[in-house]
């Protein structure tokens, strides 16, 4: 069973090797140390209630609650995810996600001849038994008190991309923060606070991003070859490519969650050209940024266009690398400053 931890990661003096590029400004004198410490001290002085927006949108699931009915549920309110509530043990115990969803398909499926009944009838619970036998995994939480550069460093250091923000006397979910939640409010005070000389660099200089074995689907691979993809590497989105390598879509798992919407789980022998072109919901679209362009211009467009990754490419428009909400955040925030959330 999970256990639920609150984690304000004290890293007060802990320092760790930075990335080369990094490393080598520094030794250089390209980064100062009032640079290094800009975005890190910004954190350090908001707490994660700072980042509460004044409204929004919180789905709770009881455990015994129907998958299906779950992700419809996220379907229907435009939501990634939803804390679980488990009514026997009276706390929450984890997170619903699309990974959750993509998990099943990939679990369950056999062929388009097959129905998947396992969707149709489990409930949370059932699924989170048999899931949870070959993965040991906590609710990882914060206060609402603690510093929005402990909230950076756990979802770094943890590789989730949803932190609930939990009232240690109520026990109640006050909001789910996210990358994209901490790097606007972050934006929101752009030009109130000094920027680093560092901004004003290429991203190729500054090495911010994955650049090597890039995660892509060809656009005649099936749907479950994606869904395949997404769950041995863990990424959130797949550019999907042509025979020269020359991106043309992109496939997230927001897409695939859309599936439970459209009833059309049940094949996923369909290639990918198909399956994106099917979509009828909301497309988030390849937003694309290149090697040249600066750090800052990188930050703007991200946030300005509300997606969660760029895709780095070439000028044939070839993809050469991924651009994600967390890679700016260990870049701006934890590198400069020593701290490699990874690595701790």
């Amino acid at each position: 069973m999970d256990t639920q931890r609150n984690h304000g990661a004290s890293l007060a003096g802990e320092t760790v090797s930075l990335p080369g590029k990094m490393q080598e400004m520094k030794k250089q004198g390209f980064l100062t140390e009032r640079d290094a410490a800009v975005y890190m001290d910004f954190m350090r002085s908001h707490s994660c209630y700072d980042a509460i927006p004044t409204s929004c949108k919180l789905v709770i699931f009881d455990t015994k609650l129907p998958v299906k009915k779950a992700f419809l549920a996220l379907v229907a309110n435009g939501l990634r995810a939803a804390p679980l509530w488990d009514s026997k043990l009276q706390r929450f115990v984890g997170m619903l996600t699309i990974t959750d969803f993509i998990n099943i398909l990939h679990y369950y499926y056999r062929s388009p001849m097959v129905q998947m009944y396992e969707l149709e009838s489990h409930k949370i619970e059932t699924w989170r038994d048999v899931y949870l036998q070959s993965s040991n995994r906590i609710l990882i939480s914060i206060s609402p008190e603690a510093s929005l550069f402990d909230a950076v460093y756990s979802l770094l250091k943890y590789k989730i991309h949803r932190l609930p923000v939990i009232d240690p006397e109520s026990g109640n979910v006050l909001h789910i923060l996210t990358h994209k939640r901490i790097l606007k409010f972050l934006h929101i005070f752009w030009r109130k606070i000094p920027k680093p000389a560092f901004m004003r660099r290429q991203i190729q200089e500054l090495g911010i991003g994955t650049f090597k074995n890039i995660a892509t689907v060809q656009q005649t691979a099936t749907l479950y070859d994606a869904l395949a993809i997404f769950v041995e590497r863990r990424v959130s989105a797949l550019p999907v490519v042509d025979e020269q390598g020359k991106v043309v879509s992109l496939y997230s798992r927001f897409d695939v969650i859309n599936l439970a919407a459209q009833k059309s789980y049940n094949n996923l022998d369909v290639p990918m050209r198909d399956a994106v072109h099917g979509r009828s919901c909301f497309v988030e679209g390849v937003i694309k940024c290149y090697p040249y362009e600066t750090l800052e211009t990188i930050v703007d467009r991200i946030v300005h266009a509300e997606v969660h990754r760029l895709v780095l490419v070439d000028r044939a428009n070839v993809v050469k690398g991924i651009v994600s909400l967390s890679d700016l955040l260990q870049g701006m925030v934890l590198t400069p400053a020593g701290v490699d959330a990874l690595l701790s």
